[in-house]
């Protein structure tokens, strides 16, 4: 058997693990993450903020869980207030916590004290805390796997079902259960209004649809694109082997992947080797300078011209596949003959239909918090054998 075809059948393993592992924790944890959603909805009323932290790769989680409720993905849906306060986490929330606010603090499997510490310190000033993972806390819970990629996976599905899911509260509150364009979300709404106890076993049940839709995305990946996934990996590795780095770049979400991915490959879990890599997303004055002068358009490109060897392997992420940011960054890559991959979702969009990715990698479907989780999945898998190859296992 070929190098191509063991890591391929590894690529179809290792993402199905994952579905027993997310279904065995949800299952348990649903109906108290559906009570933590309307907690979460009545503090927010009351004019509380989201602020999150983490250290190394779980303060992406915290710029992911801030950028989701700021920026909602769902037309009509309310801007709530968040922060990620990483860099300085501790200080920053002595200064500015008020007792409506949720304090969200993330870290490994084992966990994290001085996470725990602060989680700790804002609960006595009357905040409502989650510990991901944690032992005490208005919401704390065990680590789903002890594998750091696979617990950092669970934690976004998690975070992501509260994003979704607080809103319900919110139309409950005060729309009755009208919610347009966003029904999908809440497939079991009716137009009469329950009482709050039948919404949060309702609530509870939909967030056990979402991580089946994610199972089932997870299977489809491992069916359609596990030869490019471990073709990805293959080429990646060449490139390593000849000096070059991984240069990865997304917006929102994305770039807070980006920024995982990234930090992954240089402060690798315990037993993995280093990998060369930078985040073009992790450059917030570099982006907002050529944002400024240049336009946002050139955000990556600017970067890019600057930081790029033809050695290099370039990654875009975008669920839609046509940021135009993304598609000028990989077609100055295409011409500086970098390694070009690509972590798209719907159709592929135009990065796809343009071929501006050697590797496009698709996760086939329109709804972008699945995409961002599956591609999660995708992007660890990609570290897992980048590993493997390292050494010499496949």
């Amino acid at each position: 058997m070929t190098t191509a075809c063991r890591l391929a059948s590894q690529v179809e393993e290792r993402l199905l693990a994952r579905n027993q592992i997310f279904e065995m924790f949800f299952l348990r944890e649903a109906p108290r993450l559906a009570l933590a959603c309307r907690e979460m909805s009545e503090r927010f009323l009351r004019g509380g903020r989201l602020l999150a932290f983490g250290r190394g790769p779980y303060a992406t989680d915290a710029q992911h869980v801030s950028v989701e409720f700021v920026h909602p993905v769902i037309v009509g849906k309310r801007a709530l207030p968040a922060l990620d306060l990483s860099v300085l986490f501790r200080p920053w929330l002595e200064a500015i916590l008020r007792p409506e606010d949720i304090v969200m603090g993330f870290g490994p499997p084992e966990g994290d004290s001085e996470v725990w510490a602060t989680l700790q310190q804002a609960r006595g000033q009357d905040a409502m805390t989650f510990a991901l993972p944690g032992i005490e806390g208005s919401y704390a819970v065990d680590a789903a796997t002890q594998d750091p990629l696979i617990h950092q996976e669970v934690i976004e599905v998690l975070y992501h079902t509260l994003w979704e899911t607080v809103h319900v509260f919110f139309e409950h509150r005060e729309l009755g259960y009208e919610v347009g364009e966003s029904g999908f979300l809440y497939p079991f709404l009716g137009t009469e209004k329950q009482r709050t106890s039948d919404l949060v076993a309702e609530v509870a049940s939909s967030i056990m649809m979402k991580v089946h839709d994610d199972a089932k995305l997870r299977m489809q990946v491992g069916r359609e694109e596990v030869e490019q996934i471990s073709s990805v990996a293959l080429a990646m590795n060449e490139r390593l082997l000849r000096g070059g780095k991984l240069i990865l770049f997304g917006n929102g979400g994305s770039a807070t992947d980006a920024n995982d991915w990234a930090i992954d490959c240089v402060l690798p879990p315990l037993g993995y080797h280093s990998v060369p890599a930078v985040s073009l997303s992790l450059e917030p004055a570099n982006i907002t300078a050529v944002a400024n002068d240049i336009g946002t358009d050139a955000i990556f490109l600017r970067q890019l011209i600057a930081q790029a060897r033809p050695e290099d392997v370039a990654i875009g992420i975008s669920t839609s596949g046509g940021s135009r940011n993304i598609i000028m960054a990989l077609e100055e890559a295409r011409k500086r003959n970098l390694l070009t991959v690509a972590l798209l979702g719907y159709d592929g969009g135009e990065i796809r239909r343009k071929r501006l990715a050697d590797f496009p990698v698709v996760v086939n479907c329109d709804y972008i918090p699945r995409i961002q989780e599956v591609q999660a999945s995708i992007y660890h898998v990609i570290r897992e054998l980048l590993e493997v190859l390292n050494r010499g296992q496949a």
